[in-house]
């Protein structure tokens, strides 16, 4: 690492200093021979996204070639920490433009544009590869704008329900939720738990007992001390109670929508 970083700066010094065009690309194509690691490692790091590994060097190595175009060694920072932003810049927006196989919304693919523009910008003027919030406040967008665009790299190639998972983890497929029809009564679950709000506690007891622990009418009627006549009674009572305040509720509230 410290062989190519030496070689690459005195080469870079070479062609600052060259006589010609011709000797300045020759020097420019060793920097670019020297670097062909670097660029491989970063187009690695792409791989298993739908996109063969033979095209993402091809695209890596094409990003390294203009950061060697475009890099200023007279700034004094070091080359890599230019290059492979850009080189990444290159790998995200061949994505970008050829690998979606499900499309974030177009905000987010043209704040990946603007990143990918600012990358090597910013890591010329830094020194560094910026930071999400570096390129928050060079694009003056949200920090969370910068994630969402970031994080959408997810969206280059679906993962299979069949894809292996490590020994004693359920397969993704499995793991997935069903449909839960208990949505369905949401709102019957609501409502009703507003009027029974008005209920005595003695009169949900009763409710309590009788259709949730589905006891008799007589078992009831030992639980609160009343006879099982004045239980059907009590009941009959509650459940009408109960009815005109939801029939009153529906009224109030309107037609579905």
């Amino acid at each position: 690492m410290e062989d190519r970083r030496e070689e690459t700066t005195r080469l870079f010094a070479r062609a600052r200093e060259a006589l010609d065009d011709e000797q300045r690309h020759a020097l420019q194509e060793e920097i670019v021979r020297v670097n062909m690691g670097v660029a491989h490692d970063c187009a690695r790091r792409y791989r298993g996204r739908g996109v063969q590994a033979e095209d993402l060097d091809q695209v890596a190595y094409l990003g390294l070639v203009k950061a060697v175009k475009a890099f200023d060694d007279e700034r004094g920072h070091d080359f890599l920490s230019f290059a492979v932003p850009t080189i990444r810049g290159e790998l995200r927006r061949h994505f970008r433009d050829l690998g979606w196989a499900l499309r974030p919304p177009r905000s987010i693919q043209e704040l990946q544009a603007r990143i990918v523009a600012a990358e090597g910008e910013l890591a010329q003027e830094l020194g560094r590869a910026p930071r999400p919030s570096d390129l928050a406040r060079h694009l003056d967008v949200e920090l969370d704008q910068v994630l969402d665009a970031l994080a959408a790299a997810g969206c280059f190639a679906p993962v299979s329900l069949d894809a292996p998972v490590p020994e004693g983890v359920d397969p993704l497929g499995d793991r997935l939720g069903g449909l839960d029809h208990d949505f369905e009564l949401v709102d019957v679950r609501v409502t009703l738990a507003a009027v029974l709000r008005g209920l005595s506690p003695r009169e949900r007891r009763i409710l309590e007992l009788r259709f949730f622990g589905e006891h008799s009418q007589a078992e009831i009627g030992a639980d609160i001390g009343v006879t099982q006549m004045q239980v059907s009674r009590l009941l009959n009572r509650i459940l009408e109670r109960l009815r005109e305040r939801l029939v009153a509720d529906r009224a109030r509230s309107g037609p579905a929508a």
